[in-house]
């Protein structure tokens, strides 16, 4: 396969707008709605990752459209999103602000990668309890990361945001601590009960105007975004180095991962709640790729699909990635347009916004389903948000996978038993002599030895028969289990067969020596009524010769 044709599925294409010509008008409202809806999350992401509101509107129109474009999905928006700040906040206050754009660009590249080696169903393997304990430590991350420009005061030098929060406290000014505390305030109460009247109407945006206007007009003591470019800049490449390349292959790394996360999910989401068709897993990271490289070209931020504004883009009536492109327009019209009046809004209300949208992440109904559905999950859910909170994201959903597989592990192991049956009927004298064993479940790494522990201590039989019909797992420390099973109770004298192997065990079993370790090939059924036959047979010819010689030895070989 040449590369051309391994590489033209993830690349646009003529389909990907044949329904525009029907769907336009829809396209054009929502991706108005969504511009509007993304401007102050956008400056806010910005603001909040210590890149400046500049970086994040900058973010959102590159890779808002690059995203749209070559992405796998018809309706994902694409931008900075409260993730991607939760772990850039970090890097820049190490690192500094200078680095993003080369974290862009590395982190693109990487994700790039993943997309073109198709690694685009991965992220089905994330149990759900993971993604909703790392959704809702991240929206906690959000929260507390806005305290400080809440109460306007500059945030604390540690890099725990718990800490950091805390450290604020000491330098609080007041009345301009007031001022700040009253402008969030004013937000998150616009936010919240505007969408009570209309819930079309851009609550966000409407809160920030107002408190905007009541802050310039009032002439508060609130810190203010401040002066940004009236132009797009001029791409160019970040400045690299061997050595700065070393310290940020870590961190760009962490940034790939979560990218690729949480773009896949927000696309699953999409798919799950509307009609505009599929998503191209390995597209959609392809796509997202090629929007952090161009973000970083143009000195943006890393982005990642944002679920909340494609929700808000489906709820619009999105029908086509027209929708997406438009939403980026719109932004880039502010830059050209609206700067001076946008540099004027005050950082604490940018904070009410976020602290509402954090909240808004955690859905009550989803956090009783996780907690309620089992010990294990909860236990997931819970640990999964604390390690988010307390230490790395990465690492949290890590952390999060092992503990998942650990449980499910577990459980499989439970769902295997040993249960000796009788033999079928009519019973028969030489039935005492034999000992029949139904295998069932998963016999693998985390069961074998407790369930063959049972059949091992068995005592005054001579044929032991091992139902493996119902056997519905069988992994290469299973069979080894049987063999050495199998071995061991035939140096004891105990003939050993085996019943219904399926075919797909037959392998592994094998290979590994099940069927080299039994006494003779014909000691291997299909049925259960041939193996109980061949079982009495031996019983019966092993009383004969007993009663015949009584000094011999019963281990001598029968067939």
């Amino acid at each position: 396969m040449s590369i051309r044709t391994y590489v033209a599925p993830l690349l646009p294409g003529r389909a990907d707008y044949r329904q525009v010509p029907h769907t336009w008008r829809g396209d054009l409202v929502a991706g108005i709605t969504v511009g509007i809806v993304a401007l102050p999350l956008a400056l806010a992401f910005g603001v909040s990752s210590g890149v400046g509101a500049e970086v994040g509107l900058v973010t959102a129109i590159i890779a808002g459209i690059v995203a749209a474009v070559f992405g796998g999905s018809n309706v994902q928006v694409s931008g900075p999103t409260g993730a991607m700040v939760v772990v850039l906040g970090p890097i820049v206050a190490s690192q500094g602000a200078q680095v993003v754009p080369l974290l862009s660009l590395l982190a693109g590249i990487i994700v790039l990668i993943a997309g073109v080696l198709k690694l685009g169903r991965v992220v089905s393997y994330i149990p759900w309890p993971v993604i909703e304990g790392f959704t809702l430590g991240i929206a906690v991350i959000i929260f507390l990361q806005q305290v400080p420009a809440a109460l306007g005061v500059a945030p604390g030098p540690a890099a725990n945001t718990i800490v950091a929060v805390i450290q604020v406290v000491p330098s609080l000014v007041w009345p301009e601590s007031v001022w700040a505390v009253a402008a969030t305030v004013a937000v998150a109460a616009v936010m919240i009960f505007l969408p009570r009247l209309n819930r079309h109407l851009p609550a966000s945006l409407i809160a920030i105007v107002i408190v905007t206007i009541v802050v310039a007009v009032m002439n508060l003591p609130i810190e203010r975004i401040g002066q940004l470019p009236s132009a797009l800049p001029t791409p160019s490449l970040p400045v690299v180095s061997l050595s700065l390349l070393a310290t940020l292959a870590g961190p760009a790394l962490t940034i790939a991962a979560l990218a690729a996360i949480e773009s896949l999910l927000s696309a699953r989401v999409a798919a799950s709640i509307s009609d505009t068709g599929p998503y191209d897993a390995d597209r959609e990271l392809f796509g997202q790729g090629m929007a952090s490289i161009a973000s970083g070209l143009f000195g943006g931020m890393p982005a990642t699909g944002a679920i909340a504004r494609t929700a808000v883009n489906l709820r619009s009536g999105a029908k086509s990635r027209l929708a997406a492109v438009i939403h980026s327009l719109v932004l880039l019209a502010v830059v050209y347009l609206a700067t001076a009046a946008v540099s004027q809004i005050p950082l604490a209300a940018l904070a009410g916004v976020l602290m509402i949208t954090a909240v808004r992440m955690i859905s009550r109904s989803t956090v009783r389903s996780v907690v309620t559905a089992s010990r294990s999950d909860a236990v997931i859910f819970v640990g999964t948000a604390i390690v988010t909170v307390s230490f790395d994201l990465i690492i949290a959903v890590g952390i999060g996978i092992a503990a998942a597989a650990f449980f499910a592990l577990r459980s499989l192991a439970a769902s295997g038993g040993v249960h000796r049956e009788e033999t079928p009927l009519p019973r028969r004298p030489e039935d005492e002599r034999i000992a029949l064993f139904r295998l069932d479940g998963a016999l693998f790494f985390g069961a074998a030895d407790r369930m063959i522990d049972e059949i091992s201590r068995i005592a005054n039989v001579s044929v032991v028969i091992l139902r493996l019909s119902q056997l519905q797992v069988l992994d290469a420390t299973g069979a080894r289990v049987i063999t050495e099973l199998v071995q061991s109770l035939e140096r004891r004298g105990i003939t050993v067969l085996i019943k219904g192997i399926q075919e797909r065990h037959l392998r592994v079993a094998t290979r590994v020596g099940v069927i080299s370790s039994l006494r003779h090939q014909n000691h291997l059924f299909i049925d259960l009524p041939a193996a109980v036959e061949h079982a009495r047979s031996h019983v019966i010819r092993q009383t004969a010769r007993n009663a015949e010689d009584e000094g011999g030895s019963d281990t001598a070989p029968m067939l």
